[in-house]
């Protein structure tokens, strides 16, 4: 059956009413659930929660002023990002700046057909805008409400739409979870892989097992800012000081680093965050580069390593790095007498490193793969679903 076909049952040539959102929800400010103590810790039992990306900002041991999302939904929403959550276990709230969403009436509306509804609008935000949107924009938005004036049909057409949303949902959720506990089998292992017996390893300054440990540069003078891919004429990679997202710079027509290296970021919010890098590419600011002695340590060992190595930047300002300091961080070598026994070792845990590596991070690969497509698919679904003939004049 065509997606086409399967919306024409579902709706039955049925009438459908836009009301505006206001007119169909009510809303709470979150005062009386606000949290108290910064004192998070993960072995405390309530959630605080914040309606943007991070969501859960940590766990609170307060007992009074918790909302009982467990008996009631709410939809939690930003008020000025226009970010939501549904949330359906106790919580204590971060800040003001929050709305709770509750339908009006859930014998006409249900609350989760909201939640799904309001993830298909597109964001209007403007750069610099700081007023609160649910007052000033998001109440009069207008949401379908299929045939009005038969509220059991209504619901009984609103429920199927939430209950194949909240299945893709479901499988999302799962895999998900999965990759959580693949991780933390990842760092079992890892850090198994990597505590040695007494008398098997020896701690060795960074220093002493790389052949060179430098700051990068200024921008290269010839250079394709913003370039995603090499060219003939730019064929070499530039990385800057962030995260894998956001590092690839652009690209040039020289390198400065000819071997493979682990690139760490020495300044800011990602301060420590690092990777293996392939051969001939340029670092700029803000970037230092380990190239390993190959007679030493493998590459993507001392990646592996770093995983598990506390990496700080210099206390006061803003977090940072210098060369002198990670020269001084020590790590575990295997058999360092025996260079030959030493990397052998080395390499035997890499290869199982690799293999959960792969699993779990790897974008075209394993568990993140499956779920953005499973994402994709429940967000063609949702837009499909809650697509309606939209009418010039709100009821």
């Amino acid at each position: 059956m065509s997606d086409v076909n399967f919306m024409e049952r579902l709706l039955d040539k049925v009438e459908i009413e836009w009301k505006a959102l206001g007119k169909v929800t009510q809303y709470e400010q979150p005062t009386k659930y606000l949290v108290k103590s910064k004192d998070y810790d993960d072995e405390f039992d309530t959630p605080v929660l914040t309606a943007g990306k991070t969501f859960i900002l940590g766990y609170t041991n307060e007992t009074e002023g918790i909302n009982k999302a467990s008996d009631n939904p709410v939809i939690i929403f930003d008020d000025f990002t226009t970010a939501n959550k549904w949330v359906d276990f106790d919580f204590k709230a971060k800040s003001s700046a929050m709305k709770m969403i509750t339908s009006a009436d859930e014998s006409k509306v249900m609350q989760k057909y909201v939640y799904y509804w309001l993830n298909t609008l597109p964001s209007e935000l403007i750069k610099g805008d700081h007023k609160r949107q649910w007052i000033s924009n998001f109440s009069n938005k207008i949401i379908p409400i299929p045939c009005p004036d038969n509220p059991e049909k209504s619901l009984e057409i609103q429920t199927e739409i939430v209950r194949i949303l909240d299945t893709f949902t479901e499988l999302t959720t799962e895999l998900t979870t999965e990759l959580t506990a693949r991780k933390k089998q990842y760092n079992y292992y890892r850090d198994q892989l990597l505590s040695f017996e007494e008398g098997e390893v020896e701690w060795k300054t960074l220093n002493y097992v790389c052949s060179s440990i430098s700051a990068g540069g200024d921008v290269p003078k010839n250079c394709a800012k913003g370039q995603t891919l090499p060219t003939a004429d730019f064929p070499y990679p530039i990385f800057a000081n962030a995260t894998e997202e956001k590092a690839l710079y652009g690209y040039t027509d020289e390198f400065k680093i000819d071997s493979d290296a682990v690139t760490i970021s020495a300044r800011g919010a990602k301060v420590g965050y690092h990777t293996v890098r392939e051969a001939k590419f340029t670092p700029i600011i803000r970037l230092i580069v380990l190239v390993s002695d190959k007679s030493k340590i493998l590459t993507r060992y001392l990646n592996y390593v770093l995983d598990m190595t506390p990496i700080a930047g210099d206390k006061g300002g803003i977090p940072q790095l210098t060369v002198p300091t990670v020269k001084k961080i020590t790590i575990p070598i295997p058999y360092p007498n025996d260079p030959d026994k030493s990397l052998a070792e080395q390499a035997r845990v890499v290869s199982i490193l690799d293999k959960f590596d792969t699993l779990t991070s790897s974008i075209s690969e394993g568990l993140p793969r499956e779920i953005e497509l499973r994402q994709k698919q429940y967000e063609y679904y949702r837009d499909l679903l809650l697509s309606f003939p939209k009418p010039e004049v709100a009821a």
